[in-house]
């Protein structure tokens, strides 16, 4: 009886531990804007979003860009550990009347890179 109770104990300190060691890694979306000679644009109007399998709206963020041309969206919040896959969404960049557009397809605990051409 005694070495079946310490056989389960070590079982669920084991369990714990091997559990616990996994660090969510973050998923993150990075926009680039440049122009047509392909430098950077700063101060221009990254919209993200997009829907789901079941058409209901999984993310619509709007960040601006830094200096260095790129907006960073933290997408942690819409990824579930074990999920395959994150999102496909759509960009839209405006600055000073002008726009582009575009897609993203998110990879989960990635940070996935795409460049749109203002």
């Amino acid at each position: 009886m005694k070495l079946k109770a310490i056989t389960i104990l070590v079982a669920v300190i084991v369990g714990f531990t091997f559990s616990s060691c996994y660090k969510q890694k973050d998923t993150v979306a990075v926009i680039k804007v440049v122009d047509q000679d392909n430098a950077s644009i700063s101060n221009a109007r990254v919209i993200i979003y997009g829907t789901g399998t079941q058409g209901t709206s999984v993310v619509r963020d709007t960040l601006f860009t830094n200096g260095e041309g790129e907006a960073n969206f933290d997408l942690n919040y819409i990824y579930q550990p074990g999920q395959a896959g994150v999102a496909v969404l759509d960009i839209l960049v405006t600055k000073n009347g002008k726009t582009a557009q575009g897609i993203i397809k998110v990879e989960q605990e990635e940070t996935t890179e795409e460049t749109l051409r203002l």
